[in-house]
């Protein structure tokens, strides 16, 4: 597949250190499959040096392109207005993965070329390096995706993902504003629209920089042994949100009712 043009959108809070190298390998890598790439961080609100890592990768990269929220808005709204940004440049596809640089940019190629005979793609993620709780956590969303939708979904929460604009468009309609885990929603929408989804598989590797966890832990450079109180509130929260607008019985199809998707043609 080579591609016209290709949007690559990301969240990012606090990867001041780490942006920079993950910014360039991407393209080091994707470059070759698309005549334009365009790049989309949105940093949200970060009390780090990232805005200023932002603002200096942008005078020597003219397609990179920076949006800094307002205010702190957490991962999942943080991802949705990516999304939003890079549709709104019209690419031919879009590629989401999160600031943290915890996938290696020579694996993006295989999830692009995926595209060819799919809708959405997932990298499936291999050999985390995360807490014992977080691995723990997905494969019980996963297996509660499994049954409401009676298929596997390999890594439902992955955040690494390319999508054809009219999918993912579709997509971010469906959830809501101020959602926690919209990948969530969206593997579970994928399979009830019933989007083609092809799965790769990626090497998941330690957030990028000196911190060896991401925020969710706060500022540790050791990883907990058991979850901290902030991760089992999120969980709590993530989980009556699934259930209010994509599992609870009556909500069909979709949450906002609305007829599903047409199937886009191939970029």
């Amino acid at each position: 597949m080579q591609l016209q043009h290709l949007a690559v959108v990301m969240p990012a809070h606090n990867e001041a250190e780490g942006l920079p190298g993950f910014l360039a390998e991407i393209l080091e890598h994707v470059a070759p499959l698309a005549d334009r790439v365009s790049v989309v961080v949105v940093d949200d609100l970060s009390t780090d040096a990232t805005a200023e890592v932002l603002t200096g990768l942008q005078r020597s990269w003219p397609g990179l392109t920076v949006v800094t929220s307002a205010v702190n808005r957490g991962h999942g709204p943080t991802a949705l207005a990516a999304y939003r940004a890079g549709l709104a440049l019209a690419p031919d596809a879009i590629l989401h993965v999160d600031g943290d640089g915890q996938f290696e940019g020579k694996d993006f190629p295989a999830v692009i070329r995926a595209l060819d005979d799919a809708d959405v793609v997932h990298g499936v993620r291999r050999h985390r390096s995360d807490p014992w709780f977080r691995r723990v956590l997905t494969a019980c969303v996963g297996l509660v995706i499994g049954l409401a939708t009676g298929r596997r979904i390999p890594d439902v929460n992955t955040p690494l993902r390319a999508y054809r604009p009219a999918v993912i468009a579709r997509l971010v309609e469906l959830v809501p504003e101020d959602t926690l885990v919209p990948h969530v929603h969206f593997s579970l929408a994928e399979s009830r629209l019933g989007y083609r989804v092809a799965f790769v598989p990626v090497r998941s590797i330690p957030r990028r920089g000196s911190g060896a966890t991401g925020t969710m832990w706060g500022e540790q450079r050791k990883q907990p042994i058991l979850p901290p109180p902030r991760l089992r509130e999120f969980s709590r929260r993530a989980a009556a949100e699934l259930w209010h607008h994509s599992l609870r019985p009556g909500r069909g199809m979709n949450p906002t009712g609305a007829p599903p998707a047409t199937r886009s043609p191939a970029p």
